[in-house]
């Protein structure tokens, strides 16, 4: 029987649904969190053989306590996970020193985390991207905007998702930008207008994938500046080239036996040494799940359970049962707060119950990036799901 230690299983929520979908397929899921164990959901407790609480997990001293009891206990560990970014670091320090066979350890975690060293890998493998520099003041920045021309966008390079990210358009917010620079290593591109389109894959051990999608979203860090209302979708479909270059970048980071879910801008006009309009380059990659409510629209776009996928990897290394062959369009739409809309929420639960499959109001946290209220949909055509978005936002 596999061992499988699972950090944080309480954050992201989704985390729960993996845990159970390997607890299903036989594997001892042992947790690790910070969340008392009387506060855990009835299912994550039915899904964890144990769960081992620690104070913070930010002290790795009580989390590498909490592996080496697991050790004793059951004996040697096949697999560690957190699904989440924030943990990739403390995951492959853990299975470094604990010896434990799957996933990232700490001599390769830099090119997975950092996003300078994720650069030199998308160089190497020939994966269209945007140049990029490290600018640590404000010379050497508008040394690189000479070259590249502005807006350009400013990012950590050790972050999670969008946060810190920041667009700079212009002399003026440049200065203000290192004028108040925090105290943490930057890196700049160059900004490619377009899209992003996601290529989400779970992985097997021979670096070829079991599952493909892919999700479209708009621009986040322009939302998230102008207050926009969220949408974007999961399609069931793929474009040939972004499959091509999901799989080349699968290769290129030896990307075996995970979920994968890899950023591209999808172009919206040609940049010379990147590609032409309607191309794709790639922004950035993520060795664990998409965040938020993505994995549930992947299931509802391919009428498939990424859970159990992602079990049945684990345990048999394959896939063990087909998709339904059922493709849909699968919709997010969140409204903020600050904005009239035309359409109230009891007209929009009339109007579209039948499509609606998930409606809720998101934790605080997630308002500025995610929405406070969210409306999520199915739909055969595409045609229909653009209805719904000018419905639900207009």
């Amino acid at each position: 029987m596999l061992n499988y230690v699972f950090i944080s299983p309480v954050y992201p929520v989704t985390c729960t649904l993996f845990c159970d979908g390997l607890n299903r397929m036989g594997v001892t899921v042992l947790g690790i969190g910070d969340t008392p164990y009387n506060n855990l959901s009835e299912q994550l407790k039915n899904a964890l053989h144990e769960y081992y609480y620690v104070s913070t997990l930010e002290e790795y001293d009580q989390v590498y306590r909490a592996v080496a009891y697991y050790i004793h206990k059951y004996g040697r560990i096949d697999w560690l996970e957190s699904m989440n970014e924030y943990w990739l670091r403390m995951d492959a320090k853990l299975r470094t020193d604990f010896n434990i066979a799957v996933g990232t350890r700490e001599d390769k975690i830099g090119e997975i985390v950092r996003k300078s060293e994720m650069k030199k890998k998308f160089l190497e493998a020939g994966i269209p991207t945007a140049r990029q520099d490290i600018v640590s003041d404000l010379n050497s920045a508008r040394e690189f905007i000479s070259k590249v021309g502005y807006p350009v966008i400013v990012k950590p390079d050790i972050g999670v998702g969008a946060n810190g990210a920041e667009k700079i358009e212009t002399e003026e917010e440049l200065e203000a930008f290192y004028s108040d620079l925090p105290y943490a290593p930057y890196v700049m591109e160059e900004f490619l207008s377009g899209d992003i389109c996601t290529y989400d894959a779970i992985i097997d051990g021979n670096c070829e994938p079991l599952f493909e999608s892919m999700c479209t979203y708009p621009p986040v860090i322009d939302s998230v500046a102008n207050d926009e209302n969220i949408h974007f979708y999961t399609s069931p479909f793929m474009p040939d080239q972004l499959r091509e270059l999901g799989r080349k970048t699968v290769k290129a980071f030896g990307a075996d036996r995970r979920f994968v879910h890899f950023e591209f801008i999808h172009l919206a006009k040609d940049y010379e040494g990147i590609g032409k309009a309607g191309d794709y380059a790639i922004m950035e990659v993520n060795m664990r799940p998409a965040g938020g409510h993505d994995p549930d629209m992947m299931n509802y776009a391919h009428s498939a359970d990424v859970f159990m996928i992602y079990a049945e990897m684990v345990v048999a290394g394959r896939r063990l049962m087909p998709d339904l062959e059922m493709p849909y369009y699968c919709a997010y739409a969140a409204r903020k707060d600050g904005h009239s809309f035309t359409h109230t929420h009891y007209e929009i639960m009339d109007r579209y119950w039948e499509q609606i499959v998930l409606q809720e109001e998101m934790p605080p946290i997630d308002w500025p990036s995610m929405g406070r209220y969210v409306y999520m949909a199915k739909f055969t055509e595409k045609e229909d799901m653009d209805g719904f978005f000018r419905y639900v936002l207009e």
